[in-house]
């Protein structure tokens, strides 16, 4: 059960605080897409999180998309972003994200991953010693698979404190 919990839930990407990757020595971050940057199948990318992104670069914080998704898609936000994007990725698979710490120059210990699903992007990140950060999904239009698992995800994330953006968590 470790493996699937987060160390830390929020309300979105944007209540990350920075502070707080900065306290944790985050030197990059491994994020996933659909639901977690931009809703399920688009590739808009509301103001919010851009300057969340633009943030992170005046921070000093790398970042890498790292999805399951087909790769033009990824390669289009990760390109209108600034960042790298690995795409068709085999989450929870550890390849791509070892993959991703090499794009980006940084070891485990330094690097948190950020996603909306516990059985891919947690259970990664958790099975490689990173800092998770689970963000609830975007929309609730997903992929099929998705939506069957999202049952058994509320059953374990239903107790876990949200935290918001300034640190304080809420049941």
């Amino acid at each position: 059960m470790k493996l699937l919990q987060p160390d830390l839930y929020v309300r979105s990407l944007c209540d990350i605080p920075l502070a707080l990757l900065q306290e944790r020595r985050i030197r990059g971050l491994i994020i996933d897409l659909d639901n977690t940057v931009t809703e399920w199948g688009r590739a808009t990318l509301d103001r919010g999180v851009r300057q969340w992104f633009a943030d992170l670069k005046e921070q000093g914080i790398k970042a890498c998309l790292v999805s399951n998704n087909r790769s033009s898609r990824v390669k289009k936000v990760a390109d209108a972003l600034g960042i790298p994007g690995i795409s068709r990725a085999g989450k929870p698979r550890r390849r791509a994200f070892r993959q991703a710490m090499a794009v980006m120059g940084t070891e485990a210990g330094g690097t948190a991953v950020i996603g909306d699903q516990v059985f891919t992007d947690i259970l990664g990140g958790n099975r490689l010693g990173m800092y998770t950060i689970l963000v609830m999904p975007i929309n609730s239009r997903e992929f099929i698979g998705t939506r069957m698992m999202r049952h058994v995800e509320r059953f374990l994330t239903r107790r876990l404190p949200v935290t918001d953006f300034n640190g304080n968590k809420h049941p």
